[in-house]
């Protein structure tokens, strides 16, 4: 219930409309039996004219013709909604995950987000289409049928009861059996999908290592569960047509024995035509009680779909029901800064409570300096990289930009004033003009200067000698890229958006040493003016940077110059020496 709120106005009218045609459906289907029992009263009395077999068949008919004109025109209606409903549940999805930050993106997990956007909202849609008609037009279908049984003998009518009693008994264990089976299967579905993603993502890595086995046994076993689960619940729903069945037959079977009884104890002068009533009646009747069956085997169909979908329809709610822990103002503060960063006393752990990856961090970078960041793996220069465009929030302790606490700048505008080339260089799918641009305001031109520029500041002016030059195609995740040339567009895309702030998280990692120093050279040259941190692991690339942090277990070891830090710093120092001898250093 809490998610069909997401239903438009519009859908709502629609539903109204449908509403009306499945009453009006219903009715005509209702009042079929009473032809049906004149046709069969006269008959069996011998009474029954052309004239009226015509009258009341064709009545019949009419009403057949009818209904089925208003299923046709309420399935349109009602397919409508389930389609606009699934649209509306994708977009509500992608805007929710596209506020998410990483704590959110690391609990959801990337596989069990994609399930949830495409499986999860299938089922919705899938109820939906299916549901609303059927449980609207079961209750109606089952309470006017009972209304019109309930003036028939008591026999007839507490043999309807006991099949009712005995279908719902059965629907309500075997959906008790199954909805457990199907919370496990979005689960697994979330595990397969996963595994896939690893298997395909990493087919070189497993096949230069000859895991092929190993990752199709991790295949199998997921595959296998969800197989055993799926034929579980499809086995056990299985059960429910032939006890449908068996219940229908039954109900039959008993109408016309207890019709039997009855006749058995009429006699006298007017028999015959009291027979012939009877008879009339129990057609009548048949027909009611198969309507009321069915509307509970319409009903199947939902018992069929609601376990899956209320589990899904539960992911979903997760989803769009969870806060983001980074919320943004709805205006700037003022601030006549430019380009600076400032970290008070900063701490962070990833569990709130547990184990500090950062403690007691404290610096400033003033407008135009070249900041960098050196430690060993794992020392924490990328967490702390990622407090400065808020990827996280500082447990404790203050990130000043440009004066002001980044808590207190809305989305748009930190955004706009810090620009990142990642540890990882993400290219998307495309060309390289749309990688090197990608969240300019308005597609650039071809001859824009500035796409020149960046390209020249990250020396990546192989891009030139392709065939297609700016425009040549990108595939997906830059596969058709060496890593060095991907961190190179990453870098262009990075000087392209001309921010405050610069920041390169080890993007420097896949470049030779030549090309490194070129870019460096360029980045000084072309950025002046511009706040550069920089992010590495090489002693050359940072020693000529204006200042430099150390960091040895999320604490701070040093900050100064490349000779100060050499003097006073025994973790730089080793660090350099490992990389450079004394005469190099």
């Amino acid at each position: 219930m809490k998610i069909l709120k997401y239903l438009k106005k519009k859908d709502w009218a629609f539903f109204a409309v449908g509403v009306g045609l499945i009453i009006f459906q219903v009715w005509l289907e209702i009042t079929m039996p009473e032809f049906t029992e004149k046709l069969s009263s006269g008959i069996s009395a011998g009474s029954i004219t052309m004239a009226e077999a015509w009258k009341n068949g064709g009545l019949m008919i009419a009403c057949a013709a009818g209904s089925l004109a208003a299923a046709i025109i309420c399935g349109w209606f009602v397919s409508h909604i389930a389609a606009d409903f699934a649209k509306t549940l994708r977009e509500k999805l992608f805007d929710k995950i596209s506020e998410f930050g990483s704590e959110e993106m690391n609990r959801f997990t990337t596989p069990s987000l994609i399930t949830r956007t495409t499986n999860d909202v299938v089922q919705m849609q899938m109820l939906v289409a299916m549901g609303l008609q059927v449980a609207v037009r079961a209750p109606v279908m089952a309470v006017w049928a009972i209304c019109k049984i309930s003036v028939s003998d008591i026999k007839w009518t507490a043999a309807v009861i006991i099949t009712v009693t005995a279908i719902v008994v059965m629907l309500a264990v075997i959906v008790g059996l199954c909805y457990p089976k199907f919370k496990r299967i979005q689960k697994l579905t979330d595990d397969l999908n996963d595994i896939t993603r690893e298997n395909i993502s990493g087919v070189r890595v497993i096949r230069a290592y000859n895991a092929e086995a190993f990752r199709e046994g991790k295949f199998e076993k997921v595959n296998t569960a969800v197989t055993k689960n799926n034929l579980f619940t499809a086995r056990t729903m299985g059960l429910l047509m032939p006890v449908m069945t068996l219940c229908m037959s039954g109900l039959s079977l008993a109408i016309y024995w207890i019709a039997a009884l009855i006749m058995n104890d009429i006699s006298g002068v007017a028999a015959a035509a009291e027979r012939a009533q009877v008879i009339g009646e129990m057609a009548a009747f048949s027909q009611y009680a198969l309507q009321v069956v069915g509307a509970f085997m319409m009903l199947i169909m939902i018992f069929v779909l609601l376990p899956r979908t209320m589990v899904s329809a539960k992911r979903i709610n997760e989803v769009l029901n969870t806060v983001p822990a980074i919320r943004y103002p709805s205006e700037d503060p003022t601030t006549d800064m430019v380009g600076c960063i400032e970290f008070k006393n900063v701490s962070f752990d990833y569990e709130k409570g547990g184990e500090k990856c950062l403690e007691g961090i404290s610096f400033k970078v003033e407008k135009g300096e070249t900041f960098a960041i050196v430690g060993a793996t794992g020392s924490g220069k990328t967490t702390l990289i990622d407090l400065i465009p808020r990827f996280y929030d500082a447990t404790e302790g203050e990130v000043l930009l440009d004066g002001v606490d980044i808590k207190e700048f809305t989305k748009e505008t930190l955004t706009q004033k810090i620009s990142i080339a990642p540890q990882k260089a993400v290219l998307f799918k495309g060309d390289i003009k749309s990688n090197v641009t990608y969240g300019a305001k308005e597609e650039p031109q071809d001859d824009d200067p500035r796409i020149s520029r960046a390209l020249s500041v990250a020396n990546a002016d192989f891009v030139y000698d392709l065939e297609e030059g700016i425009h040549a195609e990108v595939a997906q995740g830059g596969t058709n890229f060496s890593g060095g040339q991907k961190q190179r567009l990453s870098i262009a895309r990075a000087v392209f958006k001309d921010a405050e702030v610069v920041i390169f998280d080890d993007s420097f990692s896949a470049l030779d040493f030549k090309t490194d120093m070129l870019v460096r050279r360029a980045l000084k040259e072309e950025l002046e003016g511009t706040t550069v941190v920089i992010v590495a692991q090489r002693i050359g690339t940072v020693k000529n940077a204006d200042r430099i942090l150390v960091l040895d277990g999320g604490r701070m070891a040093g900050i100064g110059t490349h000779e100060e830090l050499l003097k006073n710093c025994p973790v730089y120092r080793e660090i350099a020496l490992s990389q450079l001898s004394k005469e190099e250093l």
